[in-house]
């Protein structure tokens, strides 16, 4: 179901036994793609949550959205605007108070779900914010400080949990950048699962089971 209530265009899917504010999985595409790609896994994730996918503000051509503009043709190699990235971090977390006012889901039960930008843009938004986030699921992504709120680790992290993977061979975001996550969400005491799979930039079959079962566990 396609809506476009919220700040940002979005799919919405209810949750199948609706309860009285159920959990939420809110999700963040990659580069170039758009609300439709990682919401046409919904109906794979566990029944009790509403999902909703948004759509990122900025158009590419000749196809896609972005979360921020990507410069591959720098020459220092690729370039990442971050006061984009910065804008989109703060039009998300609007978003969730949006999500909650209109869908009435359970403010206290709020999971992001990234796929590498989208990932990046999830982490941002949760450590900026891990008053509105209760748990991450980062695929294929790393964390960019630059575009953390400021004083972010003086944040209360305490009840955030956060799963991330990364493919071995991935050809698109190094994975020796997704190795940093761990032990840097470890320094803030994050409880953190990581994990890797003999993939390039994509999900593994068993890297969604794994996901779905850490979901459940973190329900």
């Amino acid at each position: 179901m396609k809506k476009q209530t919220l700040s940002l265009e979005h799919n919405y899917k209810p949750a199948s036994n609706p309860t009285e504010n159920p959990p939420v999985i809110i999700m963040l595409h990659g580069f170039g793609s758009d609300e439709n790609d990682l919401f046409s896994f919904a109906t794979e994730l566990p029944e009790k949550y509403a999902v909703i996918s948004l759509k990122a503000p900025i158009r590419l051509e000749p196809y896609g959205n972005a979360w921020y503009n990507i410069y591959f043709d720098n020459s220092q190699g690729k370039f990442s605007d971050d006061k984009q990235a910065i804008a989109s971090r703060e039009l998300v977390s609007k978003c969730i108070d949006e999500i909650i006012e209109k869908y009435k889901v359970d403010k206290n039960n709020v999971s992001m779900l990234g796929f590498s930008q989208g990932t990046i843009l999830s982490f941002a938004v949760a450590l900026s914010y891990p008053e509105k986030v209760k748990n991450v699921i980062g695929l294929s992504g790393y964390i960019n400080t630059e575009i953390l709120k400021k004083n972010y680790n003086q944040n209360d992290f305490s009840n955030l949990k956060i799963y991330t993977s990364h493919g071995s061979v991935d050809q698109v975001i190094p994975v020796d950048w997704a190795r940093k996550t761990k032990p840097f969400l470890d320094n803030l005491n994050i409880d953190c699962t990581y994990s890797e799979f003999p993939v390039g930039h994509g999900v593994a079959p068993q890297n969604f089971f794994e996901l779905k079962k850490w979901l459940e566990e973190n329900a």
